[in-house]
This record gives C-alpha cells, structure tokens and sequence, in this order.
C-alpha cells in the first residue's frame, strides 16, 4: 500500500519518531488504499460539512517532447469544455447548483485538478472530475477557442520578469532534458496543438498508476474507496517510470537584454536535491535562515534572517527570495531577487556570505530558531481542506506515502548544526553556480566571476 522512502531520508531513530509523536497533539491519519489497478486512494476526515476532492496526476511538461510541449497545460483549460454527458454550460450549472468549486493546475512533473463541495455531493464531484479528465470533447471550436486564451496567457507570463527569469533558468541549466520545457510550452506549438495531440497525452499518461485520487474534510474513506472503484475502475494500467528521463545539472550564465528596464531580476543558483534525497529536509532548514525580504511588504531590519536584515538597508534592493525547488532526481537552490544595477555587487557579496556563514560558522541558536520557523510555516500552510487534500496529492506521488505531522517534527528536531554545515559546504560551496537574469545585463558579472568571488570568501 505504502512505498518506501529513499534509503536514509532525513535518518532519525524509531525512538525520536516515537517521542514526538507522544509530545504531538492529535493528528488525523492519512489512510491510504491501492486498488488491483495500481490506483490509489488516500483520504484524511478532518470533520466538517465541507471537502475537498482532487485527482493527481504524475504528468506533467516534463513528460512532453519536443513536438507536443505545453499539451499538458492545454488540457487543463480544455477540461471544462464539455463532455457527451454534460455541455459546457450543463457542467458549469450543474457545479454551480451543488455548491462545489473545480479548479486545475499544471506544473512540470504533475497535473491537478480538485473540487471543494458539501460532503454529500462528494460522489457528484467525482463523477464531475472523471468525466472531465477522461470525457472531454476536445471539439475544434474549443480547441480555437483556449488556444487564443493561452497565447493571451504567454503574453502575460512574458511581462512577469519572475517567470521569464525561471523558464530561462531551466531552458539551460536542463538542457536536452524535457524538464527543460516551459509549461505552457513555445508559441509555434500551441499555435499548432490539436484534439489528437490530446487525446494522445491522455491516453498515454492518465492512467492508474500514475494517479492518486484524494480527499480532506468530511469524508469516509471506504466512501471514497467506493468512489475511485465506480468512476475510475476502468483505467488503463501505466507507471510513472514510463517515458521518465533523468535531468542532468549543466551550470548556465543566462541573460535576457532588457536595458531600459530600471532593474536587473533574476536567480543565483546552484544544484540542489530530489524530494526523497536524504538532505532535502536540511536544505529547507538552509532556505529558511536565508529567508526573504520585499520592500513593498514593510519590513526590514526587523526581520528574522541576517540576509534580509542586511539587505533591507539597501534602497537599491527591491526584494528577494530564497526557494528549495525540488523534482524526482535533481532540484533548484538558491535566491531571486529585484535590485537596481547600483546594488548588484552587495547582493552578490551578501548571498555568498549567506552561504559560507551557512557552511561553517553557523551557530545553534540560529538553527533551532530555524527549525521552529519552518515546522510552524509547514504546518499553517495545512489550514482548510484544500491544502491538505493538496498535500495529500502531492506527497504520495512524491514520495508514495503521506509523511505523518509527528515524523516530520522528529526529523526536522532531529537535524544537527554538524549535519546542515556538511550538507551547506556540499550544495552551496562544492557546487556549480548559475544564473539567469533580465534587464540591463551589463551591470551582471559571469557565473565565473561569482564563483571567484565565493573561492576568495573561503580563504
């Protein structure tokens, strides 16, 4: 029913997991049930008359080529167009009538899409869900139609200089990997992507053992159970390890020439780790003490991290960033930010000497106040049905099992300032820098000429 993590993810005794799990409060379980087909099914009652119901799907741009890149995102907005059981205005009343809310969306390695209802219309979303994913018309008139949307939609997402700077970043340091693709892939594609295109996408990847159907609220597992057996009991068998090619990190100097723009954004980077690596956890705690800091949001030499208290007394650095981003064997570290060209050197000297201070002189005060910070931060994000049922989805393709809140707690404890040291000399001060940036580049030194200047601050 389960699958095993990772051999030694975040190495904590079974005593340390039993301890914290005496100190926590109650928690509901996440129970979890895998039909012949390979689909599972996982549910947490956390009471209520509400839930949410969602279908997870281990699909995503990641698993597009070069000749259908940004079909996955495609059929998200085709997914509510109409089915032969139900038109699109039939569909969209009838979702309005039982109270519920459906929504979807697309990301590099997965698909989502989730409906919030009344417990009693739990069955009705269902059905809503699985005649949506597998039913769809695909009809050329609503093909035409959302491909004017999304190209509106690129159009958009080119003047957000944050996603700009992160497509351009996997572009290259992905390179010859489709986890290189944009999600809603390039322009001379969706201009030609069509209803077989679609159904072929589907047909390859919505299948049973690549999707986990799950549930949070009110809700009773055997129901749900019952459920996935009635409007999913006929899917074609398939696993995830089908068509999955493993990324390789290339170091990339990345510049996107925009010179009249008053500002440079853009990312410091280096390689990280997968979810299930066993240093995943330390490198939250990493991210954590690196923090954030928006000048637009108020705060300033107020804030938790030594970085943003460093930083915020700099009127040339609009705001940054720090983000862990993780896949099934590689992941993304490090900092984007907003700052004038005037700043550019501080932010640099100061992200460096972030790192160093993270891989040698960090002290203990500083990392068990992080650990705290990050096991409260994980927790409140799971206020609602909504991101519980998310994290629920999220967890088992990423890792085949729901982490319980009490071994989470135990293995964040149970982190030294020995291990994070080790795990920050290896990421950020062994590791190859990249970086992507837009804006007036000119302003912007090479990857080489950073890596330069880290080598020197650890002399």
């Amino acid at each position: 029913m389960y699958r095993r993590l990772a051999s030694g993810l975040y190495q904590t005794s079974q005593r340390k997991i039993a301890q914290a799990q005496a100190k926590s409060v109650f928690v509901p379980e996440t129970i979890v049930t895998t039909l012949p087909s390979g689909f599972r099914v996982a549910t947490e009652n956390t009471g209520g008359s509400t839930a949410t119901i969602g279908v997870f799907i281990d699909a995503g741009s990641r698993y597009e080529n070069a000749k259908n890149n940004g079909t996955a995102h495609f059929l998200e907005h085709m997914s509510f167009k109409g089915t032969p059981r139900r038109t699109r205005m039939g569909l969209e009343l009838e979702v309005e009538n039982i109270g519920a809310h459906l929504n979807a969306y697309t990301s590099r390695e997965s698909t989502t899409y989730y409906a919030k209802c009344f417990t009693e219309k739990l069955d009705q979303s269902v059905d809503i869900l699985s005649d949506i994913l597998l039913n769809s018309n695909y009809t050329k008139s609503d093909v035409e139609a959302e491909r004017s949307v999304i190209i509106r939609e690129m159009d958009e997402v080119a003047q957000n200089f944050q996603e700009v700077v992160f497509d351009n970043l996997h572009m290259f340091v992905f390179e010859g990997n489709p986890l290189s693709y944009t999600i809603l892939g390039p322009i001379e594609l969706v201009q030609t992507i069509n209803r077989n295109d679609l159904r072929s996408y589907v047909d390859s990847y919505y299948r049973s053992g690549r999707m986990v159907l799950a549930a949070a609220g009110g809700v009773n597992h055997d129901e749900v159970v019952k459920m996935a057996e009635k409007y999913f009991g006929g899917l074609k068998h398939g696993d995830s390890s089908a068509d999955f090619h493993p990324a390789v990190y290339k170091p990339c100097d990345v510049r996107g020439e925009v010179p009249d723009l008053p500002q440079l954004f853009g990312a410091i980077v280096v390689e990280g780790v997968s979810w299930t690596h066993e240093d995943n956890l330390a490198l939250m705690v990493a991210n954590t003490l690196m923090g954030e800091y928006d000048r637009m949001r108020g705060f300033g030499v107020n804030t938790p991290t030594k970085l943003a208290q460093k930083l915020s007394t700099d009127e040339g650095i609009e705001s940054f960033q720090s983000f862990n981003t993780c896949y099934k064997e590689t992941g993304l570290v490090g900092t984007y930010f907003v700052a004038a060209p005037k700043s550019v050197d501080n932010l640099i000297n100061s992200v460096l000497e972030q790192w160093v201070w993270l891989a040698s002189a960090i002290d203990e005060a500083a990392v068990q106040r992080a650990k705290r910070s990050l096991l409260t931060n994980l927790i409140l994000m799971l206020d609602g049905s909504t991101p519980v049922c998310e994290d629920i989805g999220r967890q088992l393709l990423c890792y085949g099992r729901r982490i319980p809140t009490p071994e989470l707690t135990a293995r964040i404890e149970s982190i030294t300032i020995e291990q994070l040291r080790e795990v920050c000399q290896r990421v950020f001060l062994e590791g190859k820098i990249s970086t992507a940036v837009v804006g007036p580049t000119k302003h912007w030194p090479s990857r080489e000429e950073i890596h330069g200047k880290l080598i020197r601050m650890t002399r």
